[in-house]
């Protein structure tokens, strides 16, 4: 299992600050179209977002495996 991390507003969207899937050889990139699907979090939501894996940023492309922890971190502002 994977799993998923929300936070800030994302995770206000996804009505859930985590959850877990069974994603493992699969993508980013696909794990990031299944929240939007599953969450109906809205693509712009994640538009500028930092995916994490494991503490580390990660691109679409990173294939994720099981027992991967995976952050979806929206930008922030502020002074």
């Amino acid at each position: 299992m994977i799993k998923v991390l929300f936070f800030a507003g994302l995770a206000e969207q996804a009505g859930q600050a985590e959850t877990e899937v069974d994603f493992a050889g699969r993508t980013v990139e696909e794990l990031t179209e299944w929240a939007i699907d599953t969450h109906r979090l809205s693509p712009d939501s994640l538009n500028g977002a930092m995916v994490a894996v494991n503490e580390e940023f990660a691109s679409q492309s990173t294939e994720l495996t099981a027992g991967d922890v995976v952050a979806f971190i929206p930008p922030v502002s502020g002074g």
